[in-house]
C-alpha cells in the first residue's frame, strides 16, 4: 500500500530533479599521475577488468594531461578495530594502487585494486609481497556507498517514479497517460505471460510484486550499464547472488507439502530409488537458483567485455588498418553490438523472471496423483 503524499504527488518532477542533482552534481577533485595513453593490449585488457569491477567513486571523465578525474567522491563507510570510520573517497585523491595513505581517528588505510585495506598498528607504507598483495593490512568491513550501489539507489528511484505514476494514472481513469501508458503493457506482460502460466490462476497475485520487482530491477540497470555513466550493477556477482538468494528463500518458504514430498519421498519410486534421488533433488534446490545467478552475471559481463573489447579496436588496428579504417570498424562493430545489447538488457531480465516464476510454480503447484 502506497503512503499517501500531497506534496509527492504534486510535484514529482521536481522530485526527480532534486535526486538527479544529489547523483549527478559535479565536482573535480586531482589524483593520481598523469597517465600515458592507453595503447598496448595488456593495458586495454586491464583497463576492461578495471572497468568491469565497482569503485569507490563516480568518474566520468579523466584527462591523462592534467591527471584529473571528472566527477565525484562517494561516502567510504568502515568498520574497523576501533569501530566505525566515514570519510569521501576524495581523500584517495584516486589512488588505487596503496600509495596514498589516509588516516582517520588514529588509523591509516590505503586503496589497493578497488578495496580498502586498514594498515597495521605502527605501520606508514604499504608492504607488498611478490603477488603485489598487502602483507602489513588487513580489509575491514566496507559498508561504503559504491558506483554499483548508486546505480541501484538510482534503479530504485526511476522505479518509484514509475509505479507511483502508473497508479495515480488509474485513480484519474481506466486508461492511464503519459509515462504510466508506456509501463502498462510491460506490467500486463509479466502477469499474462510469466506469473499466470508458471503459478497458476488462483496464487499468482501473491507473488507479483515480487515478479515486477525483479523485472524492471534488472531491466533497468542492464539499460544503465549501456550508458557512458559506466555501471555495471548486474555484473556483480554479489548483487546476482542476492537476486537468486531471493527467488530460493520465497520458493522455499512459500511451498506446499506436495513440494517436499516430491523431494523427500517421492511417490510411486521404489525405496532404492527414494534413497538415491532424495540428495539428487536436494542439490537440484541449489542448483536451480545457482543457475540464476551464474546467468545472469555471465551475460552482463560477458556484453561490456565484447563492447570494449570492440571499441579498443580503433587502438589495437591501427598500425595494420589505418586510424580512419580501424575507427570506422571499431564504431560499426560496437554500435550494432550496443544495439544488440539493449535487446539482450530487455531479454536477461525476461529469462531471470521467467525462471523465478517456473521455481516458484513448481513450489506451489498442486499435485494430483
Amino acid at each position: 500500500m502506497l503512503v499517501k503524499s500531497k506534496w509527492f504527488s504534486k510535484r514529482p518532477t521536481k522530485l526527480f530533479a532534486l535526486v538527479l542533482g544529489l547523483f549527478f552534481s559535479l565536482s573535480t577533485y586531482a589524483g593520481g599521475k598523469k597517465g600515458d595513453p592507453i595503447d598496448t593490449q595488456e593495458e586495454i585488457s586491464a583497463y576492461i577488468m578495471h572497468h568491469l569491477q565497482d569503485s569507490h567513486d563516480f568518474t566520468l571523465y579523466s584527462s591523462a594531461k592534467t591527471g584529473k578525474h571528472y566527477g565525484f567522491p562517494l561516502p567510504v563507510i568502515l568498520w574497523t578495530s576501533e569501530g566505525l570510520v566515514t570519510f569521501m573517497s576524495s581523500e584517495f585523491q584516486h589512488d588505487d594502487n596503496g600509495e596514498v595513505i589516509v588516516e582517520k581517528n588514529g588509523l591509516k588505510f590505503a586503496k589497493i585494486h578497488t578495496k580498502i585495506y586498514e594498515l597495521n598498528a605502527g605501520e606508514d607504507v604499504v608492504a607488498f609481497d611478490d603477488k603485489h598483495h598487502a602483507t602489513n593490512a588487513v580489509r575491514p568491513l566496507d559498508l561504503s556507498i559504491t558506483k554499483s550501489v548508486v546505480g541501484m539507489l538510482l534503479t530504485a528511484v526511476l522505479m518509484l517514479l514509475g509505479f507511483v505514476s502508473l497508479a495515480r494514472g488509474y485513480k484519474k481513469g481506466p486508461i492511464p497517460t503519459g509515462l504510466a501508458r508506456g509501463l502498462e503493457p510491460l506490467v500486463i506482460y509479466v502477469r499474462d505471460e510469466i506469473a499466470r502460466p508458471n503459478i497458476g490462476d488462483k496464487k499468482y497475485r501473491k507473488f507479483m510484486g515480487f515478479l515486477l520487482t525483479v523485472f524492471f530491477f534488472i531491466w533497468t540497470l542492464n539499460l544503465l550499464g549501456l550508458t557512458p555513466l559506466g555501471f555495471n550493477v548486474t555484473g556483480n556477482i554479489a548483487v546476482t547472488f542476492c537476486l537468486a538468494l531471493c527467488t530460493f528463500l520465497i520458493t522455499q518458504f512459500t511451498a506446499n507439502k506436495d513440494y517436499w514430498k516430491h523431494i523427500f519421498w517421492m511417490p510411486g519410486v521404489p525405496v532404492p530409488m527414494k534413497l538415491i534421488l532424495i540428495p539428487i533433488e536436494l542439490l537440484g534446490t541449489l542448483t536451480r537458483p545457482f543457475s540464476l545467478m551464474i546467468r545472469l552475471f555471465a551475460n552482463m559481463s560477458a556484453g561490456h567485455i565484447v563492447v570494449m573489447s570492440l571499441i579498443s579496436v580503433m587502438i589495437t588496428l591501427k598500425v595494420v588498418m589505418g586510424p580512419v579504417a580501424s575507427t570506422g570498424l571499431s564504431f560499426v562493430l560496437s554500435l550494432f553490438l550496443t544495439i544488440l545489447e539493449i535487446l539482450i538488457a530487455f531479454l536477461q531480465a525476461f529469462i531471470f523472471t521467467m525462471l523465478s516464476a517456473v521455481f516458484i510454480g513448481m513450489a506451489v503447484q498442486d499435485h494430483e496423483h
